[in-house]
């Protein structure tokens, strides 16, 4: 017997997201490069990310050096990827990134945030394969909010390592101008979870908490 589905989200009705969608209109848009292995992740949050973001794109794949549709899209963007590389600069820095000499001539360029979505090993991977990624210029987050995530329901290798939806909303509050800038004073060595204002990308990061204790409702 068939289960029902919800028309919009295509999940089953009890496991339904819809409620946990936020409608928001994103100045710099997202392209998300997902692992295979991420499609069905039922926990994970690019779902959520790709339906409330009006500006989000998705496209699977492991191995993006010869994608034509991703070598197009670089082509015409000044797009930085936001990936923790050893030559990654501080995301609250990008006014002076796009000073730089890797940027002047190609003013006429919108901007894009690329974001990899997987396991810290297959992002890795996603990462070493792709030529063309390691070629952009890379972005990370300041690290009093790279180690504020709120990530509840899956196993993650690092500490409080953050899922993609808090990784992108972080960058975009940023990016955008968005982020209450009382977070930087906070002790980076306070094992207490930070509490920072996202400003429109607030009420989806609220959403996304909602979204943790619904997944574990499931366990009881």
């Amino acid at each position: 017997m068939a289960r029902d589905l919800c028309l919009k989200c295509q999940r089953p009705t009890k496991a339904c997201i819809c409620a946990f969608i936020c409608e928001i209109d994103n100045k710099i848009p997202i392209l998300i490069l997902q692992h295979p292995s991420e499609v069905k992740q039922t926990k994970g949050t690019v779902a959520l990310l790709q339906r409330s973001l009006n500006r989000c794109q998705v496209i699977v794949g492991e191995n993006f050096s010869d994608h034509p549709e991703l070598n197009e899209i670089l082509a015409k963007h000044q797009t930085l990827l936001l990936y923790p590389s050893e030559q990654a600069q501080d995301i609250a820095l990008l006014p002076s990134i796009f000073q730089q000499d890797d940027f002047q001539g190609h003013q006429h360029k919108p901007p894009l945030l690329v974001i990899l979505d997987g396991t810290w090993k297959k992002a890795y991977r996603m990462f070493m394969l792709s030529q063309n990624l390691n070629s952009l210029t890379h972005v990370c987050l300041p690290d009093e909010l790279a180690h504020n995530g709120q990530y509840l329901i899956r196993k993650v290798a690092k500490k409080n390592a953050l899922s993609s939806l808090e990784a992108t909303c972080y960058a975009l509050a940023l990016f955008e101008g968005e982020l209450n800038s009382e977070y930087s004073k906070v002790d980076a060595l306070n094992e207490k979870k930070q509490v920072v204002d996202c400003g429109v990308y607030q009420p989806l990061l609220n959403k996304f908490a909602q979204f943790n204790q619904f997944q574990l409702s499931f366990r009881k």
